[in-house]
């Protein structure tokens, strides 16, 4: 059955429109972007490719115990944080969301958690977040788009600068950008700058979402071949499948000589 339905309040500056087609229920601001998507069959499984990407940090820091700490800067449907909530049972969350009738969708439609003390929802706006936090995180993960798909600040070299002053020894920053636009290369510059140059940004899903990474403390220096063994490590524990992530990977520049480094 396919369902529209749209959420109307003055004090917005966008409806929220959830629609539900062949099975599969999405999130809109007011637009055709989709800000978040659930499979009603697998509520806890990520359906849009970017967001698998996203997760590729459990690849590139392979220590079942990591992450601790993780900060989320977008909620969205919530897909990310159901993840992270049940297959990284001992990782504390905490997310960023600007607009909380966006936090009230995601619980109705969405079965987003209520907080306890592995999970901590802040309404906010996420630089001012992280430009006054004092935590450590081992993971950021930044997907804050608008109804007209515009970043903002979270797109900013002051932001990026914050970002790794409040990541751990051994952080991962990892941040959904979209190759299409115009000043996609800037946006990979500004997250290279501020971590020295340890950044890159993986080959764009067919959606147009690419996601960049950047690292801090002990390098992230890694085979194909172990990688590999990593994914299919994931694939059985937790279903994501990362494997098309590392055959894109594999045929770009930043494998030379069958290795990843960052």
């Amino acid at each position: 059955i396919d369902i529209h339905l749209t959420i109307a309040d003055p004090a917005l500056s966008f409806e929220i429109d959830i629609a539900e087609e062949s099975g599969v229920r999405t999130l809109h601001f007011g637009s055709n972007w989709i800000q978040g998507a659930m499979r009603i069959a697998r509520p806890f499984a990520l359906e849009l490719d970017y967001t698998r990407e996203m997760m590729a940090g459990l690849m590139l820091r392979p220590e079942p115990a990591w992450p601790k700490q993780v900060l989320l800067i977008g909620l969205g449907a919530g897909s990310l944080t159901k993840f992270l909530r049940r297959h990284r049972s001992s990782a504390r969350l905490t997310v960023v969301e600007i607009e909380p009738r966006v936090v009230a969708a995601a619980r109705q439609f969405f079965r987003l958690p209520d907080e306890d003390e592995r999970l901590r929802i802040v309404i906010g706006e996420g630089a001012d977040f992280v430009a006054g936090s004092r935590g450590t995180f081992d993971l950021i993960l930044v997907d804050g788009f608008d109804e007209n798909a515009r970043t903002g600040e979270l797109d900013s070299a002051r932001f990026y600068l914050n970002c790794r002053a409040r990541l751990s020894d051994d952080g991962l920053l990892a941040a959904n950008l979209l190759s299409k636009r115009r000043d996609f290369r800037d946006s990979v510059a500004r997250i290279a700058e501020a971590f020295d140059g340890r950044a890159l940004a993986f080959p764009s899903c067919d959606s147009g979402n690419a996601i960049a990474f950047a690292a801090t403390g002990a390098a992230v220096d890694h085979t194909l071949f172990d990688l590999r063994a990593a994914a299919r490590t994931l694939k059985r524990d937790t279903g994501l499948n990362l494997l098309p992530t590392l055959a894109r990977l594999e045929g770009s520049h930043h494998c030379a000589g069958g290795c990843l480094v960052i």
